[in-house]
């Protein structure tokens, strides 16, 4: 019987030349993986309904309101927590710890990613992830996860 391949919804910010080259790394692992469907990685980046002006309100309601829906039909969200990585800081995008949330509340698990050397973690990140991948070396592991079985991945970071 063939292994059941799950979608994802990629959580992330896609502001920069570094945030977007980890989103290729995270999504080129994904595609590796066996038990993820190549086809069904929902990169939001890809999807900013370029018919409205960005920012207007029709732009702002059609993205909210798309991305929630791809976080909800999502077999899981995979979340990358680097936001502004390159100039030392190392608190997550507001947009992606809402997309954790609103996939936590939803009881879709949630597997976190961070390229950083970040030796802290909020609480409610701590307690809402299924598992942690944690330093670039680690983060190459997510193409032997197996998103069927989701065995819990621990991270040794402080929690705050």
């Amino acid at each position: 019987m063939p292994t059941h391949q799950n979608s994802v919804y990629l959580a992330s910010p896609f502001f920069s030349d570094g945030q977007r080259d980890r989103i290729a790394t995270v999504v080129s692992l994904l595609k590796q993986n066996p038990t993820i469907d190549a086809d069904q990685i929902f990169i939001p980046q890809d999807h900013q309904f370029e018919s409205e002006p960005f920012g207007s309100f029709k732009w702002q309601d059609a993205v909210f309101a798309s991305d929630l829906r791809q976080v909800h039909k999502a077999d899981v969200v995979v979340a990358i927590l680097d936001y502004q990585l390159e100039e030392g800081l190392t608190e997550p995008d507001s947009g992606t710890v809402f997309e954790i949330g609103s996939a936590h509340e939803a009881n879709i698990p949630v597997i976190m990613v961070q390229f950083g050397d970040n030796g802290q973690l909020n609480l409610m990140l701590a307690r809402s992830y299924t598992a942690f991948f944690n330093g670039k070396d680690d983060v190459s592991n997510l193409k032997d996860y197996d998103f069927n079985n989701l065995e819990t991945r621990y991270t040794d970071k402080k929690v705050l």
